[in-house]
C-alpha cells in the first residue's frame, strides 16, 4: 500500500504542522511541503497524534458554536481531519 494524501488533506497536516511549537515536526514539515510522504513510523505516529488532538478540538468547537453557519463550517473542517487521520491509521497499521 502507497500512502497518499490529497491536497487538502496536505494542507490541512502542513497547517498543523505550523501551528506546533517544536523543532521536532520541522523535518516532518519539510517533507509535506515536498509532498514527500515516505514518513516512517515515528513520523507517522507524530502526525496522528497532531490530528487526533485536533479532532477533539474541533469536536469541542463544534459544540460550542454560536450558529448554525459556524456549525456547518466546523463539520467540514472535521470531515476533512477525518479522511486524513483514517489514512494516517491505515498506514501506522502498515508498518
Amino acid at each position: 500500500m502507497q500512502f497518499h494524501l490529497e491536497a487538502d488533506e496536505l494542507k490541512l497536516v502542513a497547517n498543523l504542522l505550523l501551528e506546533q511549537d517544536s523543532p521536532q515536526y520541522s523535518e516532518i514539515l519539510t517533507m509535506v511541503m515536498a509532498h514527500d510522504l515516505r514518513f516512517d513510523s515515528g513520523q507517522l505516529e507524530l502526525i496522528a497524534q497532531i490530528l487526533a488532538a485536533k479532532k477533539t478540538a474541533l469536536k469541542e468547537e463544534i459544540a460550542k458554536a454560536a450558529n448554525e453557519a459556524q456549525k456547518t463550517k466546523l463539520d467540514m473542517q472535521l470531515a476533512l481531519l477525518n479522511r486524513a487521520l483514517e489514512k494516517v491509521n491505515e498506514a501506522c497499521v502498515m508498518f
